[in-house]
């Protein structure tokens, strides 16, 4: 099929796009120092750090990622997106007190308070690795498959090329003030638009589910798969993915710097409650699409175009502008995100380190030319995605490879006071010494008959685990009161209960927190 676009769709993306940069130096001009750049001076309030976080994760590559895995795997991919309820909860309630209590610009700025600079310089690595692998690179190539479509006669690495510039003009220009507030604006659209393109979808089937039934196993439509299922058996969503969810939500600086901006501990708290909240749509408005497909499109064999093919198939002229806006907008959101956190991982956790004299106006220029060089990288590397069958294995097995030595780190220095510096410099050898290994492995094409990746990554995680308390046992611990800044104690929720009794039921995230919960084994049961 031909990917013809109108003027009038033409125009609508046009002018989302210049409102995005005019947006991205209205903000500009109001910094006056880092913490404004960096943080947007730390006032944020609840349903900008929701629609953020929501915007964020879910990029142009998500929703290509995700309609391609519910074409071919399933409903089972779905279980990254409940998941991340459970974390987001889990984050709210145990480490976003610490990391605002400690009024931290980075989320590794954690590790060095409760390890040592080295421990944090290795964590910013490899977040400033994934970001730009991971979340700024992928993004680039969905979006620039659905960009080639409109203008078959541009090569791939010309739209990628154009696509880094929008973002990073904005970016560099309005720093994480022009992030969150073009993510809520972006949010939106792109809720409505993977509601339209839903709709369409269903409308154009011609017996409805019964026209998706009558083709796919009835296992597709399961969230929970049998043990034996080699994309996702069931245990791994409480080891792999739980493992993968808790770096993404918990411990990215990518994700976590929106709560870090947050006015208050309250407002951080909603956001992610409210974040959370919008990540249960994710099945009906972004998977359902995918098995609409396999009616649809029954000889398709390259799952990251199916929801490309959807867009230009289906749409009528006007909606699929603002579709495409919404496409446009997740990709921006990510894009952005992974720019601006890369961008203030290197400035705070080693520019300062070794300028600790600069000014915040020097710290805001190292920004900028930062989020430039970072932007190029991203270029360069976006092309080679192609090269994997699915967008989708991309992502997942980039971060199941790096991801477990730096949840060892978080989760053993909040839980364990008998964690030390040397526990960590010893896990995270050996972690290296295994994620080296396993990339490899798949970099070679050696069958080594390791189980599926996501069982794998927990494991690494939990020989990390032992690893750092073991070897904690040599060397000196910090001191109490060093301690009762980072670790986690009863007393810590006692005293969070005693504050939450001044505020109405429906203010009190647990409340919140468990109605999602609520939700989420409802929607389990129903799928």
């Amino acid at each position: 099929m031909e990917f013809n676009l109108s003027s009038l769709d033409l125009g609508i993306i046009i002018f989302y796009l210049l409102a995005v940069v005019a947006l991205g130096f209205y903000f500009g001009n109001k910094h006056k120092n880092a913490e404004d750049y960096f943080l947007a001076g730390r006032n944020l309030t609840w349903p900008i750090i929701g629609f953020s976080l929501f915007a964020s994760n879910m990029s142009s590559n998500s929703l290509v990622g995700l309609a391609g895995a519910g074409y071919k795997d399933g409903f089972s991919v779905y279980s990254y997106e409940w998941m991340a309820v459970v974390i987001l909860i889990l984050f709210a309630v145990f480490f976003l007190p610490f990391y605002l209590k400690n009024k931290i610009f980075t989320i590794p700025e954690y590790l060095e308070r409760r390890y040592s600079y080295l421990v944090r310089a290795y964590a910013s690595s490899i977040a400033i690795i994934l970001n730009i692998l991971v979340d700024i690179a992928a993004t680039l190539y969905a979006g620039g498959l659905v960009i080639n479509l409109i203008f078959p006669e541009l090569a791939l690495w010309q739209i990628i090329i154009g696509l880094a510039i929008i973002a990073g003009v904005y970016t560099i220009t309005g720093g994480l003030s022009a992030v969150m507030y073009t993510d809520a604006v972006q949010a939106v659209i792109l809720i409505l638009g993977s509601l339209m393109i839903t709709i369409y979808a269903y409308n154009a089937l011609d017996d409805g589910w019964n026209s998706v039934y009558a083709i796919t196993d009835m296992d597709h439509f399961k969230v929970m798969k049998p043990i034996d299922d080699e994309t996702m058996p069931w245990p791994s969503v409480f080891t792999g993915v739980l493992l993968i969810g808790f770096y993404f939500w918990g411990t990215n600086q990518y994700i976590t710097q929106r709560t870090l901006a947050a006015k208050n501990i309250r407002q951080g708290q909603w956001g992610a409650i409210f974040a959370g909240f919008l990540k249960l749509s994710i099945l009906f408005i972004m998977v359902f699409p995918g098995a609409f497909a396999r009616v649809l499109y029954p000889e398709a064999t390259d799952m990251d175009m199916i929801y490309p093919t959807m867009l230009f198939d289906l749409l009528p002229t006007g909606l699929l502008g603002i579709v495409l806006a919404g496409l446009i907008a997740a990709m921006m959101s990510s894009l952005d995100s992974g720019l601006n956190s890369v961008s203030t991982l290197i400035t705070m956790d080693f520019i300062k380190k070794f300028k600790p004299d600069a000014s915040s106006a020097a710290l805001m220029m190292y920004g900028r030319i930062i989020t430039l060089v970072v932007m190029i990288i991203a270029i360069v590397w976006a092309p080679q995605i192609g090269n994997f069958e699915k967008l989708w294995d991309y992502l997942q097995n980039t971060l199941a490879w790096f991801c477990p030595p730096i949840v060892a780190l978080f989760v053993m220095g909040l839980f364990t006071r008998k964690a030390n510096n040397t526990g960590a410099v010893f896990s995270i050898i050996i972690g290296s010494v295994m994620t080296i290994a396993l990339i490899s492995f798949e970099y070679f094409k050696m069958d080594v008959g390791l189980p599926n990746f996501l069982y794998v990554a927990f494991i690494q995680f939990l020989i990390c685990c032992v690893v750092l308390y073991i070897t904690s046992f040599f060397g000196s611990v910090k001191t109490e009161a060093e301690l009762a800044q980072v670790v986690w104690t009863r007393e810590e929720y006692i005293h969070e209960t005693a504050s939450l009794k001044d505020l109405a039921w429906y203010q009190n995230y647990r409340y919140q927190a468990v109605a999602l919960l609520l939700l989420v084994v409802f929607i389990l049961l129903a799928y």
